[in-house]
């Protein structure tokens, strides 16, 4: 029985291969492998947001990990999704719960933990872990 990439698990893409605009959208594909726990990782290293009271830039790094049920998130979506916080201000403890609600509304996984580690500002550096698991 193959459970590689079939045909049928692109039709529901649309961005992939397509557009290279900021787009809070994150599209999946079928996980052939959902008879086993695994953990998938998606990080990054060039996350961009602003500050909601002065607007100036913040930096972080976002690591992603789940153990996926039944869908899997498409790569070229997330970075999209992730790309679209570029000009929000939004304080760091709120983003990284929304991506949480975001990927577990899209994905309904086994467990998810989002972890953004946010540059030094101030003196002072924040990381946020949000954590979420079925029931």
């Amino acid at each position: 029985m193959n459970k590689g990439t079939k045909k049928d698990d692109l039709s529901g893409l649309t961005l992939l291969g397509k557009t290279t605009q900021p787009v809070k959208k994150l599209e999946t594909f079928p996980n052939h492998h959902s008879g086993r726990d695994y953990t998938v990782t998606l990080q990054t290293e060039e996350f961009t947001c602003v500050c909601p009271m002065t607007g100036q830039p913040d930096y972080a790094k976002i690591k992603i990990q789940y153990i996926p049920d039944k869908k899997i998130v498409e790569s070229k979506s997330l970075k999209l999704y992730l790309w679209s916080f570029r000009n929000e201000g939004v304080f760091h403890e709120h983003l990284t719960n929304m991506i949480l609600d975001d990927l577990v509304a899209a994905l309904k996984p086994r467990w998810c933990k989002v972890s953004a580690e946010f540059a030094v500002r101030g003196g002072i550096g924040i990381t946020v872990d949000a954590e979420y698991t079925s029931k």
